[in-house]
């Protein structure tokens, strides 16, 4: 037997063969056969598993910026604050009353007038608005809620509502037109006696807006008296009460009641008589501290038809309520 062929006799598994010599050991082929059959025989080394991967680390999040610091303030105290309340206002309805010039006070065919109506004089009146009707009991109710107006007056046990107001005096009227510009921003006031007289006239000369004739058919005044005007004023009827604006006819110019239903308070200081009076449709202010009266116009429920006429004038203190006195507004443009 060949070392070779003992060599490979060791790579057939299950052959026993004899030991090989030592000298036999010491032949570089034999070596090398039996080199190659211990790498082919050796047990396998166990293959060292490849290190597991380290798992990513997840870089951190941001860490949120701290806004900075605000700079310290001292605290303002709180200043206490009411409210203006703008109550829903219904504003009157108003008359464009045109410009023009008319003869103011008593004419000379009328019979029946005062010395206070004389002399009768002309004046220019610049346009205005006037009240359609006199100020009713709700508008002032209104201001009254509102705290605009101050008194309540009381409407005699004859409702309020669209009835004119009543039992106000001069001064509680200025209240009410201070109140109601105040809330929407216009100018309202009371008209001059000039602009009254000029707008009762409604660009008519007789003694009434009506002609020279008036009866309880067409104002609200006291017909149980004499026929004092020859026109057959004396119907008997007499309600003794305001009624409610708007019930009788207009006049030319669109207003009702400036015959009867109230009395009106006007801007004017009381004067005797128109000497000296202004021959503009402004108010004549001088001798309010001397007279302390204030005038009004137009007659009420209570006075005889005679005494509707447009050139009548009356006066009263400027803080004496009546049932038989109101008031309406006007407004400059």
């Amino acid at each position: 037997m060949t070392v070779r062929d003992w060599v490979l006799g060791l790579m057939l598994p299950g052959l026993t063969l004899p030991m090989v010599s030592v000298a036999a050991e010491q032949d570089p082929e034999v070596r090398r056969l039996m080199e190659q059959y211990e790498r082919q025989t050796a047990p396998a080394k166990p293959q060292r598993k490849p290190a597991a991967s380290k798992p990513q680390r997840k870089s951190a999040a941001p860490k949120p910026q701290r806004p900075p610091l605000a700079p310290k303030v001292r605290p303002i105290p709180a200043v206490e604050r009411h409210p203006v309340e703008h109550q829903s206002v219904v504003e009157p309805e108003m008359v464009l009353i045109p410009a023009g010039s008319f003869s103011m006070g008593c004419q000379p065919d009328e019979q029946q007038c005062g010395d206070e109506e004389r002399p009768a004089h002309r004046v220019q009146v610049a346009a205005f608005e006037l009240g359609k009707y006199e100020v009713t009991f709700d508008e002032w109710d209104a201001c009254q809620a509102a705290g605009g107006c101050s008194h309540r007056p009381s409407d005699a046990g004859w409702g309020r509502g669209q009835r004119p107001v009543i039992n106000v005096s001069w001064s509680d009227a200025q209240q009410y037109v201070r109140w109601l510009s105040s809330q929407t921003g216009k100018a309202y006031r009371l008209p001059s006696e000039a602009e009254w007289e000029y707008a009762a006239r409604a660009g008519t000369t007789t003694a009434f807006s009506t002609g020279n004739c008036i009866n309880t058919n067409l104002a609200n005044c006291n017909g149980t008296g004499a026929d004092d005007t020859g026109c057959g004023d004396n119907t008997g009827v007499y309600l003794g009460k305001t009624q409610t604006v708007g019930h009788y006819p207009a006049n030319p110019w669109g207003l009702y009641d400036m015959h009867g239903n109230v009395v009106e308070w006007v801007q004017d200081c009381w004067h005797e008589g128109y000497t000296g009076a202004p021959q503009t449709g402004s108010e004549w202010r001088d001798a309010c501290a001397a007279s302390g009266r204030r005038v009004v116009r137009g007659g009420s429920w209570r006075d005889a038809p005679w005494l509707l006429h447009s050139a009548l004038r009356n006066r009263d203190g400027a803080s004496v309520r009546s049932p038989d006195a109101g008031f309406r507004v006007a407004r400059t443009l």
